[in-house]
C-alpha cells in the first residue's frame, strides 16, 4: 500500500512547522557560545524531553516494537539500569561539569589531566559519532524507503537512489534549523518532536488494542500466557558461560543499563551539551534523572505496543524490524498513518539535529578553538561554527551512504559501535573524579588499553554486548591504576592533581 496524497501532506506539514518553530523559538544568536550552549538558560523540563528525543532514533522507534513480538518485555531491564546510570551521574559528574565554565563535556578533562587528554577524549567522540550516526541515518532510510515504495524493507533497500533521496531528505531538513538556531533551536524541535512520535505510538496502540476485539481481561490472559509480560530473565539455567553471552537477562541488562547510561549520559557531549545548557546544576541533574523515567514509561509503551501487534497478528512469524512497520502500512487509516509517518521522521530528525550540534561544538571548541585561540573573532568563529554544522550534515550523509546495502551489518554494527569507546571514556572520567593520584600520562594509557582490549574481546568472544562497556571500563581503571604505580615507584614523584595545583575543588 503506497502513502496518499493526505499522508504526504501531513508528513510534509508537520516537519515543515517543527523546523519553523525551532528558529522562530530560538531567537538570535550572538556569540559561539551563544550557539553551542545557549546564554539564556532552557527550562529543565525542556531539556528533559530534549534529551530522550536525542537517544530516541528511528530504529527504536520501530523496532522495539518487534522486541516484545519476537521475545517479551525484558527488555525493560536495561531501563531499569538507565535510571540507575544517570542518577550516579547526577549525583558525581554532574557537579564537576559546573564548576568554572565549561564549554564540552571534555573540558572537564583538560582542567583534570590537561588538553592531550581533552582532544583525544574529543577525537574519539567525533570518530564514534561518525560511524554511529551514520548508522543511525541510513536506519532511517530503511523505514522511509519502506513507506515511499509500499514494499518490504529488502525491496525498499534495493534502490540506492531511494535510500539516498530519504536520507538527504531528513539530513538536509534538520541541518536547516539547527544552521539558524543553533542549540536553542536544537532542543525546542526535540521537545515538539517528542511528542510528535509519542502521541503517533499512543495512537497505534489504541487502534490495534481495539482492533483485537478481545476484551482487556482476555488480552492480558493471552499475552500473560504466552510470557509476552515477563520483565525479569535471570538467566541462570545454562551455565556461567551462556550466562555472559546473554544480553537481556536482569544482571547484564541492569548492570549494562547503568554502565551505557554512566557512559553515554555522564561523558558524551551528545547529552551533556543539552544538560549544560540550563545553565544550573539542580536543573541539570531534574533533567538527567527525569529523562531515565521518562524513558522507562516510553520502552514500556512501545513493548506493550509489540506485545499488542503479537495478539492481533495472533502470533504468524514477522521479521521484528517489519512488524510495526507492516502494521502501519496496512492498517491505519490515510491522515492518521501520516501522522506516525511524521512522528517516525521526528525521532530520525531529533537524533540527527543533536548529533550535528555536539559534533560542530566539540570540532569548534575542542579542536580548533584552543588553535585559533590568539587568532579567533567571535563574529568569524560564529560563521566558522555554522559552516562546521553543514559540514557534519554533508558528513553525516556520506557516512550513511557507506552503509547502503548492507541491512544485516548495519544493525550489528548499531549495537555494539559506541561499546568500542564508551568504556575508556567512562573509565577517564571514573579515573578523574575518585583517583586522585591519576596523571595525564596514566589515563592516556588507561584509555588506548581499554580501547584496544574492547575491540579484541568485541571481535574475538561471544560475550553478551551489555558487558563490553563494564569491562572496558575495568580495563582502563586497571590499566591507570598500574601505570601510575609504576611510574611512582620508577621517579618518586607524588602524584599531584592538575586541578589542585590550579586552586580548583
Amino acid at each position: 500500500m503506497h502513502l496518499s496524497l493526505l499522508d504526504f501532506f501531513i508528513i510534509a506539514a508537520s516537519l515543515g512547522a517543527i523546523a519553523v518553530f525551532g528558529v522562530l523559538r530560538s531567537g538570535k544568536q550572538n556569540s559561539v557560545r551563544d550557539y553551542f550552549l545557549s546564554d539564556s538558560a532552557i527550562p529543565w523540563w525542556s531539556v528533559c524531553f530534549a534529551v530522550v528525543a536525542t537517544e530516541t532514533s528511528a530504529l527504536t522507534f520501530l523496532s522495539l516494537p518487534g522486541v516484545a513480538y519476537t521475545t517479551d518485555i525484558t527488555f525493560l531491564q536495561l531501563a531499569i539500569g538507565y535510571i540507575i546510570g544517570r542518577i550516579l551521574v547526577a549525583r558525581f559528574f554532574l557537579p564537576r561539569y559546573f564548576e568554572g565554565t565549561l564549554e564540552t563535556a571534555y573540558t572537564y578533562l583538560e582542567r583534570r589531566f590537561g588538553s592531550h587528554m581533552r582532544r583525544t577524549a574529543s577525537i574519539a567522540f567525533l570518530g564514534t559519532r561518525f560511524f554511529a550516526d551514520g548508522v543511525r541515518l541510513y536506519a532511517t532510510a530503511i523505514p522511509l524507503a519502506l513507506f515511499l515504495r509500499g514494499a518490504n524493507i529488502t525491496a525498499g533497500l534495493g534502490s540506492t537512489n531511494t535510500a539516498l533521496i530519504a536520507i538527504a531528505v531528513v539530513a538536509l531538513l534538520t541541518t536547516v534549523y539547527v544552521y539558524l538556531g543553533g542549540v536553542r533551536a536544537v532542543i525546542w524541535t526535540d521537545v515538539i518532536q517528542f511528542f510528535v512520535y509519542i502521541i503517533g505510538a499512543i495512537a497505534a496502540l489504541t487502534l490495534v488494542t481495539s482492533w483485537t476485539r478481545e476484551s482487556w481481561s482476555a488480552i492480558l490472559s493471552t499475552a500473560s500466557s504466552a510470557g509476552k509480560f515477563r520483565v525479569i530473565a535471570w538467566g541462570f539455567d545454562g551455565g556461567i558461560g551462556a550466562f555472559f553471552t546473554r544480553p537481556h537477562t536482569a544482571v547484564a541488562g541492569i548492570i549494562g543499563g547503568m554502565f551505557l547510561s554512566m557512559a553515554s549520559h555522564g561523558t558524551d557531549h551528545l547529552i551533556i551539551q543539552r544538560l549544560l545548557a540550563t545553565n544550573r546544576l539542580p536543573n541539570a541533574q531534574r533533567a538527567l534523572v527525569g529523562s531515565g523515567i521518562v524513558v522507562f514509561i516510553q520502552f514500556a509503551l512501545f513493548l506493550i505496543l509489540g506485545a499488542m501487534l503479537w495478539i492481533f497478528y495472533q502470533g504468524s512469524p514477522q521479521p521484528s524490524n517489519e512488524v510495526f512497520s507492516r502494521f502501519i502500512l496496512e492498517n491505519i487509516p490515510s491522515g492518521l498513518r501520516g501522522f506516525i509517518i511524521a512522528g517516525v521522521l521526528a525521532a530520525a530528525m531529533s537524533t540527527l539535529s543533536g548529533s550535528i550540534s555536539a559534533l560542530s561544538s566539540s570540532t569548534i571548541l575542542d579542536i580548533v578553538g584552543p588553535l585559533m585561540a590568539k587568532k579567533r573573532k567571535d563574529g568569524t568563529s560564529l560563521r566558522q561554527s555554522r559552516a562546521v554544522s553543514v559540514l557534519w550534515s554533508i558528513v553525516l550523509i556520506a557516512s550513511a551512504a557507506l552503509f547502503i546495502g548492507t541491512p544485516t551489518a548495519v544493525v550489528e554494527l548499531a549495537l555494539g559501535i559506541a561499546s568500542y569507546t564508551y568504556g575508556a571514556l567512562l573509565g577517564v572520567y571514573l579515573l578523574g573524579v575518585f583517583f586522585r593520584g591519576a596523571r595525564e600520562r596514566s589515563a592516556m594509557i588507561g584509555f588506548a588499553t581499554s580501547l584496544l582490549g574492547t575491540a579484541v574481546i568485541i571481535l574475538t568472544t561471544d560475550l553478551a554486548w551489555t558487558w563490553y562497556i563494564p569491562v572496558g571500563t575495568t580495563l582502563c581503571i586497571a590499566s591507570a591504576t598500574v601505570a601510575e604505580h609504576g611510574s611512582r615507584e620508577s621517579t618518586g614523584v607524588p602524584s599531584i592533581r592538575k586541578d589542585e595545583v590550579h586552586g580548583n575543588h
